[in-house]
């Protein structure tokens, strides 16, 4: 599933008329960039959630064939926030867990394939508390940037935190198992840190820390200097 119902209030006035998702970043839309790396690792089935200017994304992606994807659509109206756009969307998603990314960052060498097993593999067959004890969620982290100083999340043997050190800053990329959703009646706004964080605390949320590209481009200063002229240095 594809993040993609903010409004982006700070990327005004770039946002009053495009939807941040379809904002380019050196000559792609931000959700493209997504799209493409999930193909590229053999996820194929889409969904994307939209409110502001929704019908202009799907407008611009249609139905996904021209990447050899298939996307479908939860269209929000008002958005949600992210547990929210998810439990309005559960409908679309089957019951095995499900990678989640925000529209709004960019990260173009993230490989997805990755991520595909990481809750399958976390199951306790045979253990009848199985269900209360495995992970259901599976977070990646990056270092810190300079608009998070002090992180979100710490990381203890491949197991998230909510106190410790060193901290880092969740990438807005996760894997979930969509009953954990199931709390939140569709329609109903809901943020999705609250959740993680009870769940964290119940030591149910995994990680690692990623440290390939990765930005959040959430304001026009970011997005100016990724598109900025890269620097050509001469070999030495």
């Amino acid at each position: 599933m594809i993040l993609a119902a903010g409004r982006g209030e700070r990327m005004r006035p770039l946002t009053d008329t495009c939807p941040k998702p379809l904002l380019k970043v050196r000559g792609r839309p931000l959700i493209v960039w997504h799209i493409v790396n999930l193909v590229r690792a053999g996820i194929t089935d889409i969904v994307i959630n939209h409110a502001h200017l929704g019908q202009m994304i799907e407008d611009a992606l249609g139905d996904g064939a021209q990447w050899g994807a298939r996307i479908r659509y939860s269209a929000e109206g008002t958005a949600l926030e992210t547990a929210g756009g998810v439990a309005r969307a559960r409908h679309l998603l089957d019951e095995e867990p499900f990678i989640a990314v925000a529209a709004d960052i960019w990260c173009p060498q993230f490989d997805y394939a990755m991520a595909k097993d990481v809750l399958q593999d976390n199951d306790v067959w045979g253990n009848p508390h199985a269900r209360e004890s495995r992970d259901v969620a599976w977070l990646y982290l990056v270092k810190n940037p300079e608009h998070n100083p002090r992180g979100d999340f710490a990381l203890e043997s491949y197991s998230v935190a909510n106190e410790g050190d060193p901290r880092y800053t969740f990438s807005a990329i996760g894997v979930y198992r969509p009953e954990i959703f199931d709390a939140i009646k569709p329609g109903e706004s809901a943020k999705l840190a609250p959740l993680l964080r009870h769940y964290a605390t119940r030591r149910q949320v995994g990680g690692e820390v990623y440290r390939g590209t990765w930005a959040d481009v959430g304001t026009v200063e970011r997005l100016e200097a990724l598109n900025a002229p890269q620097i050509q240095r001469k070999s030495q």
